[in-house]
């Protein structure tokens, strides 16, 4: 518990909400391009980004690379499964472990993202010195090591 004297929490100096208001209006600005442009949520974007970079992932390995919880992801495979955006065979090891990649149309849509995402990020960006921008680059890393810590 707090003690009376202890300063007082200001949400315009706090660390986490900073790094969510920034992370939710970069979310936010993403995610209206894949869904007005793609019919995308930001969820399908995730996985779609994820399974883009890695083939034959399951559902457990999506939400550990994107750090999404269960329902989050499953709803979002099962959403890009309707759409035929994603293709899922079953494992031979395990037959209830389902096995996802980006189908034909997936990795399409994926091809015409990634150039936008990379020049929004490059916007964003552009704000900094190319100094700033390596900085910034090993803060974050030291931040989420940090906050890995923190959560063991």
């Amino acid at each position: 518990m707090p003690k009376s004297d202890s300063k007082s929490l200001n949400l315009k100096e706090f660390l986490p909400y900073r790094l969510s208001i920034v992370t939710n209006k970069v979310s936010r600005n993403l995610g209206n391009m894949y869904s007005i442009k793609f019919n995308l949520s930001i969820a399908e974007w995730r996985v779609m980004a994820v399974l883009g970079q890695e083939k034959d992932l399951s559902a457990e390995d999506v939400c550990i690379k994107t750090e999404m919880d269960k329902v989050t992801v499953s709803r979002a495979v099962t959403k890009l499964l309707d759409k035929k955006h994603l293709d899922r065979k079953f494992s031979d090891e395990d037959r209830r472990r389902s096995i996802l990649r980006l189908s034909r149309a997936g990795g399409a849509i994926y091809a015409q993202i990634v150039p936008l995402a990379l020049a929004y990020e490059g916007e964003l960006l552009a704000s900094l010195s190319r100094e700033e921008q390596q900085e910034l680059e090993h803060l974050l890393d030291k931040l989420n090591l940090q906050a890995t810590h923190l959560s063991e």
